[in-house]
């Protein structure tokens, strides 16, 4: 909390010579003002009016309160990032309504203005969850800086905790977190859906493996939406024991249980804004999915103690690797629940149907991990591409990516993972000369490309231009 003297008038009107006027809003109190919503509280109409015309024309809304009653009844009903509050009031300071409010669920912060400022004052203002404490006479300029302050300070807290958590969820080093790798028919379509819903506000269910994608597909949904510079903010929801569950995602205002000694924002305020991605969802207890329905529905979320509710807006996506229509079937999973989320659906496919993209994958994956781990890459000759393409790969993209990591460190692919008809065709093949070996790897490539010479030519390196060359020179049309 800051304490700034403004001015030394002891009196509460506002000075409002050489502010910075009413005509527009400086870069200097950042781009989160105008979409703010504040509430001011004080029994002066005066100061009311003042700071109404400061900060109306300047934030996506504002409204007024006389007293510490009109205020409760404006906060039960509406979400407010800031409040603007007098501490010298009809009845009861502001302090002391401050600190009621944080007991029953207070979501916004607070900035505490008075004309009388003691150390004393300072203190109960701090205790009671204030963040900025201005004293009066100031000038519009000065109270438009401490909103700036706080809306950037809250800001600031979500994306650190939203870093944080992905931090601690994130198991491994992710490389394709934010797009898809791969040509293969499925993985286009899949691109083609991304692109026409991810503008739109739908909710998305995404099921496959496990390792077949589903985050990096949540990702390229939220790059490509609106909602695109906002937190993204996944969450596996089978990772979360069941009982922190609902105080994770909602959050809890202090004393809710044993250990909250302080109010916590939960992943759904975070997220404020953005996607939340909310990943093996048909892992949550029942109970939880009943309340994940309401928030859904209604957009609003009630932290664990609090007696009032705090709107969200939020763009929500789903992942499983369960089957839910049987997990309704059994009643493990609400049907009202899989009805709502299930709006669109895309299903990824496991890696041994996608062809080449295996390919694909094993080479970015070699040419990353390389580069973090330090070490040479591992030639993938014609044995080895065979076997790779061959392979059942139960463990989907993840297993591709810790067998790339493996070989990086031995320095060789495993034996099961070289082809042994493919060995044996290149040794065979060991008398042909470089352009008929040439001519055989381009004529391969086209066909495995349907005549693609585009495609043929980004896989092979080369320009188009080579291709069509040699194509004449083969009499190839």
């Amino acid at each position: 909390m800051r304490s700034t003297v403004l001015g030394a008038s002891d009196g509460d009107a506002p000075a409002v010579g050489n502010d910075v006027g009413y005509s527009g809003l400086g870069p200097e109190f950042g781009p989160w003002l105008e979409k703010a919503s504040i509430l001011v509280v004080d029994d002066e109409p005066g100061m009311r009016n003042f700071l109404v015309r400061t900060l109306g024309p300047r934030a996506k809304r504002v409204e007024e309160a006389a007293d510490c009653e009109e205020a409760t009844a404006l906060l039960d009903k509406h979400h407010f990032d800031v409040v603007i509050l007098d501490n010298i009031m009809p009845g009861k300071s502001g302090v002391e309504w401050l600190t009621e409010q944080r007991e029953i669920g207070f979501f916004s912060d607070a900035i505490l203005m008075t004309a009388y400022a003691d150390l004393d004052t300072a203190i109960k203002a701090l205790r009671a969850g204030a963040v900025d404490f201005v004293l009066k006479p100031f000038r519009s300029n000065q109270i438009l800086n401490a909103v700036a302050r706080c809306l950037d300070r809250m800001r600031l807290r979500r994306e650190n905790h939203v870093l944080r958590h992905e931090l601690r969820a994130t198991s491994d080093h992710v490389l394709l977190r934010d797009k898809l790798i791969g040509y293969s028919a499925q993985i286009q379509e899949i691109r083609e859906t991304i692109a026409r819903v991810a503008p739109l506000p739908t909710s998305i269910l995404i099921s496959g493996q496990s390792g077949t994608g589903k985050e990096v597909t949540a990702r390229s949904l939220h790059s490509l939406s609106a909602r695109a510079e906002k937190p993204f903010v996944p969450i596996n929801c089978a990772a979360i024991p069941s009982e922190m569950i609902e105080a994770e995602l909602f959050g809890h205002v202090k004393g809710a249980f044993t250990g909250a000694q302080s109010a916590r924002d939960g992943l759904f305020m975070h997220a404020q804004g953005g996607t939340l991605f909310l990943d093996e969802v048909g892992e949550l207890s029942l109970a939880t999915q009943s309340k994940l329905l309401r928030a859904i529905e209604s957009r609003r979320i009630r932290p664990v103690g609090s007696e009032r509710e705090a709107p969200v807006d939020l763009r929500f996506i789903f992942a499983t690797n369960a089957d839910l229509e049987t997990e309704v079937e059994a009643g493990r999973f609400r049907a009202d629940l899989f009805y709502r989320i299930n709006v669109m659906h895309i299903e990824m496919p496991p890696l041994c149907e996608r062809g080449d993209d295996v390919l694909e994958l094993a080479t970015l994956f070699m040419t990353k991990l390389s580069k973090q781990l330090g070490v040479r890459e591992v030639p993938m000759d014609a044995a080895v591409r065979a076997g790779l393409t061959r392979y059942d790969w139960p463990g989907n993209v993840r297993e591709l990516r810790n067998l790339i990591e493996r070989t990086l460190i031995l320095g060789r692919f495993p034996n099961e993972f070289r082809d042994a008809e493919a060995e044996v065709a290149a040794q065979t093949d060991g008398d042909e000369t470089l352009d008929e070996m040439e001519r055989r790897h381009i004529l391969a490539m086209l066909d495995k490309t349907g005549g693609n010479r585009n495609e043929a030519a980004r896989r092979l390196g080369v320009s188009r231009k080579t291709i069509d060359r040699k194509c004449a020179s083969w009499d190839q049309e």
